[in-house]
């Protein structure tokens, strides 16, 4: 009696299992490094699609690279997706990253598949991105002065106490930018830039998109950021102007990784296709964010900035994105810059 009890028990809870719908049971932990309404747009179309329940965390590149290493030997994330490829890379590099290849890499652009060769395929470029700034063309003109058009404008003594960026330890648009003055300028240029700005410098944010969201609201006058975050801010209808600075300018490879160790390994790999999808890709225009995409089968939104019309450098993103060189460079920032009065 007991035994067909215990036997019936068994077959009600495989046939129970069996009538879940697919994908039920599946989890995912993400961890996401762009705007918290795209985080928020992605973990949504794959929860409705899939089925697979999502925990998502929002930070900044910095932060997502620090919590992932802090986690190593216990993983808690399964995807990281977004943020500029420098930390990813330095995360592949130290094998805080699984190798991946997803069929949508033959649809990918160069510069995507670029990250995901340097990387020994343990990460892949999901967007670009110019840097450059932003200003408020209200508060511009309440103090009378000139529009900044290039690096050398926002130095002036005029601009002293009205620009803010983030702080390059904790973001990725702000180490991009600290690549970007040394790879423009020369290092030793590109630090006495650096302090030069610090001067001007009225905060240092730990979110890299925080800058120009200050400036949309009047409280501070230039944010050095992405220049799709300045259009993202532009198309709420701010007074803020865009700029592509004239002697020109770096750009971010926005990367993807497979945490290695992930515990959900089987969902990090469906996330990962998904995101690569055209149809996913072009969703960010409904978050307001106007990456171009990776994807060579997605349209990139129009009001993108056209990354053909700006002046990029040869953004040496092996280099850049080292481990070694990460580190120096964000100690000497530390050491030379951050450390200076204002």
């Amino acid at each position: 009696m007991h035994s067909a009890l215990l036997t019936a028990s068994c077959a009600a809870a495989l046939i129970g299992a069996w009538a879940l719908p697919a994908g039920a049971a599946g989890r995912l932990t993400l961890y996401c490094v762009v705007d918290e309404a795209w985080c928020q747009l992605m973990t949504t179309e794959f929860e409705k699609e899939t089925g697979i329940s999502v925990a998502m965390t929002r930070k900044s590149s910095g932060e997502t690279y620090a919590q992932v290493k802090s986690e190593a030997d216990n993983p808690k994330g399964d995807v990281w997706w977004g943020g500029t490829g420098d930390p990813h890379l330095q995360a592949a590099e130290e094998g805080l990253t699984e190798v991946y290849e997803s069929p949508a890499n033959a649809d990918l652009h160069d510069w995507a598949l670029a990250q995901y060769q340097a990387s020994g395929g343990r990460t892949v470029g999901i967007y670009a991105g110019a840097l450059g700034f932003g200003y408020n063309t209200e508060l511009l003109a309440q103090k009378g002065l000139e529009a900044p058009k290039c690096w050398a404008d926002l130095i002036k003594p005029e601009f002293k106490g009205e620009i803010q960026m983030a702080n390059p330890n904790s973001s990725g648009t702000a180490y991009t930018a600290l690549a970007t003055f040394v790879q423009l300028m020369g290092e030793e240029e590109g630090f006495d830039y650096l302090k030069a700005l610090h001067a001007n410098i009225n905060q240092y944010t730990k979110s890299g998109s925080a800058p120009i969201k200050a400036a949309a609201q009047g409280e501070t006058m230039v944010g050095i950021v992405f220049q799709h975050d300045a259009v993202t801010m532009k198309a709420t209808g701010a007074p803020i102007e865009v700029v592509s600075p004239c002697e020109g300018t770096g750009y971010e490879i926005g990367s993807m990784s497979i945490i290695a160790g992930a515990r959900n390994i089987e969902e990090a790999e469906q996330f990962y296709d998904f995101a690569l999808r055209p149809d996913v890709q072009e969703k960010a225009r409904q978050a307001r964010s106007y990456q171009v995409p990776s994807n060579k089968n997605a349209e990139p939104p129009p009001e993108s900035p056209k990354l053909s019309d700006i002046k990029l450098i040869d953004y040496d993103f092996a280099k850049y994105g080292s481990s070694e060189e990460r580190s120096r460079l964000l100690k000497r920032w530390d050491d030379e810059v951050s450390a200076l009065p204002r």
